[in-house]
């Protein structure tokens, strides 16, 4: 049905904007058009616009007639959204709009995607700062000094948070916009690291191991999936764990003779969906089968008040496309190596009630074949894992133990780490947190939550490099980012936005 997404609430402008956002491509890495976008109604407003070396787009709204303004404060969010989608949806994220409907669930009206991510994280941000734009330069607002940093690439990796430089932002507060409940404040989060293994082989083809081979898909639909850090607790169920440990079993009841194995796609989301390829000898195909069908009975019913739309199909096929295997060595220790890696909750927090503390993610696994590439392997199988942990100390060593698990396998694994990045330890004592409280109990007749979340924030980089600077982040309330599933809680935009205008003149 069509959606009169302009008339949603107050204000209409960033509803309006909220709109426009969503036709415009922003995976992470591809964020040349809506940096366009934005810094193109900027200057038509009249403000000055900078783009450092990575893509980091900042806009400074000055007072008229001033040409520099110490001392102001500076309003953030980032430009990326994690492009994920159902596998059954045609949908390409580099020219198609995402198409939005409006659900109700619980008495309350929700606006989400058909089929793919809704992009709210961080659409609702570059909503917000554009509609305060536009308030200013129609006089309706009263708010500068402002500085508005949009940054590049942070679901991949906070790339852009790295890459700000000093003198690029200049603020005694930050108010960072990517939260996700709009009853509390983030004044803390976990820092993170993401440890890569790559297996390096060159594959058999099936007619030099087998006679008769059948081959079979097992294929993993259906999870509820979501974010590695915020969601990890909830207990959801893994893709890829569950496809690899049904491969696993199978393969200690009889030899299974592995094509292919993927699942997953970010290393900042559970996996949801997840594949294989493999033959087997036709003499124990029917039993294979039946075992691997009774295995996924089991888990089904042992999930099915967690995961309600788990499937899990085993198919015997006509053909698979390829005629490659991993080599036997290979497949039983990758096996092994995923049917013993952890995957969730380490530890809790010993003095925040319900706060993960550490925790690490089986992300992804793809199999690649190599052959149009000059190498002295056909193919390999690159496997993504992610730690967190609101100590340095427990995320070193939640990794190390990840790369201790992949040297014990006894074939050649390479090993790298990708995007370390810190935490952000709360301040309690912060004048920004206190003014927040008051401002938000004077808006609402209530308190505001205070939190520490299990998940990287732009904060924590940018803290470290500005250690002066006072943050807090904030946001609607939005349920299940980083997956299909992500809606976003209509009635909070407004609640959201009074209390920003608010916090920004107080400050002023």
């Amino acid at each position: 049905m069509l959606i009169d997404i302009e008339n949603l609430g107050n204000p209409p402008e960033f509803w309006e904007y909220f709109k426009q956002i969503t036709k415009i491509p922003r995976c992470s890495g591809k964020e040349e058009q809506i940096r366009q976008f934005i810094k193109n109604k900027a200057e038509k407003f009249g403000f000055q616009t900078e783009i450092d070396t990575v893509g980091n787009l900042m806009v400074r709204i000055l007072p008229k007639g001033a040409k520099v303004v110490r001392n102001t404060v500076v309003l953030q969010c980032h430009m990326d959204m994690v492009c994920e989608k159902n596998a059954e949806i045609f949908h390409d994220f580099a020219k198609d709009p995402i198409e939005l409907e409006i659900i109700e669930k619980n008495g309350e009206k929700w606006l989400t995607a058909r089929g793919t991510t809704l992009g709210a994280d961080n659409g609702v941000g570059i909503a917000y700062l554009m509609t305060i734009m536009q308030k200013i330069h129609n006089d309706e607002l009263n708010l500068s000094p402002l500085e508005m940093l949009f940054t590049v690439d942070e679901e991949s990796g906070l790339v852009g948070a790295f890459n700000v430089k000093t003198g690029f932002i200049d603020g005694e507060y930050l108010i960072n916009i990517d939260s996700e409940e709009d009853d509390a404040f983030i004044i803390g989060c976990a820092g993170g690291i993401n440890t890569h293994g790559l297996i390096r082989y060159n594959s058999v083809f099936v007619g030099d191991v087998l006679g008769e081979a059948i081959p079979v898909k097992i294929e993993i639909r259906g999870l509820i999936g979501g974010h590695s850090g915020v969601d990890i607790h909830r207990g959801r169920a893994n893709a890829v764990k569950i496809l690899s440990n049904i491969l696993w079993k199978m393969n200690k009841e009889e030899p299974i003779f592995l094509n292919s194995i993927n699942g997953g796609n970010r290393a900042n989301a559970i996996p949801r969906e997840a594949t294989a390829f493999l033959y087997l000898e036709k003499k124990a195909v029917e039993e294979e089968i039946d075992f691997a069908k009774s295995l996924s009975s089991t888990i089904q019913d042992n999930l099915k008040e967690l995961e309600p739309n788990l499937r899990i199909t085993t198919e015997q096929l006509k053909s698979i496309p390829e005629k490659e295997l991993i080599p036997k060595k290979i497949k039983d220790k990758l096996l092994d190596i995923l049917y013993l890696m952890p995957t969730g909750p380490i530890s809790m927090h010993p003095k925040i009630p319900d706060l993960v503390y550490t925790s690490t993610n089986l992300a992804s696994i793809e199999t690649k074949n190599l052959a149009n590439l000059k190498s002295d392997y056909d193919s390999n199988i690159k496997i993504i894992t992610s730690q967190r942990s609101l100590h340095e100390f427990s995320k070193k060593m939640m990794h190390e133990k990840i790369e201790a698990l992949f040297d014990l396998a006894d074939i050649e694994i390479l090993t790298s780490n990708i995007g370390d990045y810190p935490g952000w330890e709360p301040n309690f004592d912060s004048k920004l947190l206190k003014l927040c409280r008051e401002t938000y109990l004077a808006e609402f007749d209530d308190n505001p939550r205070i939190k520490a979340i299990h998940a990287g924030l732009e904060c924590g980089i940018l803290k470290k490099q500005f250690p002066k600077m006072e943050m807090i982040s904030i946001g609607p309330t939005i349920i299940s980012p980083h997956s299909p599933d992500e809606r976003l809680k209509i009635k909070s935009i407004e609640k959201i936005w009074n209390f920003l205008v608010s916090i920004i003149k107080k400050i002023a």
